[in-house]
Order: C-alpha cells, then sequence, then structure tokens
C-alpha cells in the first residue's frame, strides 16, 4: 500500500530531483504546494512553464537569457575586449555584485572532470575559441578546486594555441578576509602564498 495518493507520490518524487530536495524537504514542499490556492498553484506552474519556454543559452556567451545575444554581449557600455570564462550561468551574478568587472562572460557549464566522464567536449568551449580574435584578454575566474584547475590550464594551454600574444589571466585566491588560517585547505593556502603582494 502506498504512504501518499498517486499524485502527491509523483510530486514528492518529481521535486526530489531538484538539487539539495532530499525525500523530508520533497514531502514538505508537496504538502505546501498542496495547501496554497489553486491560484498561487497556478502561478507555479505557469512560472515553470515559462521558464522553460522562454529561456535558453545565448548564442555568444552560453548565458541563460531570454534573448539572443544576451544583455552583457549586447551591452555598448561593456568592454568586448576583455571576456571572464565562468565554471556556470549563477557565477555571474557573484561577479556583478563585486562592481569591479566591466567586460563580457563566457560560460562552460561545469569544469573537466575525467572521474565523472565530463571532457572537453562536454564543455561549451568551442564558442570561446571562436570569439578570440576579437579579445585583449581572457580571465579564467573558475573555482580553486581539483577540477577548476584542471579546466583551467587546459583552456590557457588551447587559447595559447589559437592566439599565443592573448593575455589569459586567473583569479587570485586565498585565505577569505575574516577566516583564521587554521581552517584553510591546501588548495585555498598554495594559492594565498602563489598571489601574495607586498605591503
Amino acid at each position: 500500500m502506498e504512504r501518499f495518493a498517486p499524485p502527491m507520490s509523483r510530486l514528492i518524487d518529481e521535486l526530489r530531483k531538484l538539487p539539495g530536495v532530499g525525500s523530508k524537504s520533497a514531502q514538505r514542499l508537496a504538502f505546501h504546494i498542496l495547501r496554497t490556492s489553486q491560484t498561487d498553484a497556478d502561478l507555479l506552474s505557469a512560472a515553470i512553464l515559462n521558464l522553460k519556454a522562454t529561456l535558453h543559452l545565448c548564442s555568444v556567451c552560453n548565458n541563460i537569457t531570454d534573448v539572443d545575444p544576451c544583455t552583457f554581449c549586447t551591452s555598448p557600455t561593456r568592454s568586448h575586449r576583455t571576456i571572464c570564462v565562468l565554471e556556470e550561468p549563477t557565477n555571474i551574478a557573484a561577479v556583478e555584485r563585486s562592481r569591479t568587472y566591466n567586460g563580457v562572460y563566457h560560460v562552460l557549464h561545469g569544469t573537466l572532470s575525467p572521474v565523472n566522464g565530463v571532457g572537453p567536449e562536454d564543455l561549451r568551449i568551442g564558442n570561446l575559441l571562436n570569439r578570440l580574435a576579437e579579445a585583449d584578454e581572457i580571465i579564467l575566474a573558475l573555482s580553486p578546486t581539483t577540477e577548476g584547475e584542471a579546466t583551467a590550464t587546459y583552456l590557457a594551454t588551447e587559447i595559447h594555441r589559437t592566439r599565443r600574444d592573448l593575455r589569459v589571466s586567473r583569479i587570485a585566491t586565498g585565505v577569505p578576509a575574516g577566516s583564521d588560517i587554521e581552517y584553510a585547505d591546501e588548495i585555498t593556502l598554495t594559492r594565498a602564498i602563489e598571489n601574495r603582494r607586498d605591503l
């Protein structure tokens, strides 16, 4: 005998597919949706359908957008000579919050991970290489993880193979402000020492 009616079980199963949502969270969300008004349920359903129908990847930078090319790629106030390479579209918001970068972006949609079967052909590298002719600098803003480091090394090699004169930089990483050095991991400390500056 099923614990829940089939429609509830189906919704719970679908909600469990979301990242970070386990069985208990899926059940809570499903029961919350059940308790909401029909109007709120319709609005949620319409928002999901609209998202799937209208959003797609920018043909230039691979950002998620409802217009193609995206607003970053068509902005006349941004420097199109500097391209910041990121792992995921969500990383753009983090860079924008810094209010220090005014170039354009390129989203890979992941990092190299041979263990997980992710190779160069699985990332959106081809259209990055097509953009190099117009660039002065490529900033590799990838996470300081093993996969991020491997991806940065691979991209730097491929970029220099295509355009040897192009500046390729890597964002500095290190110990976060306000944290204790005792709790920093090996990669973070290595990068902090490598990227030290004079005072």
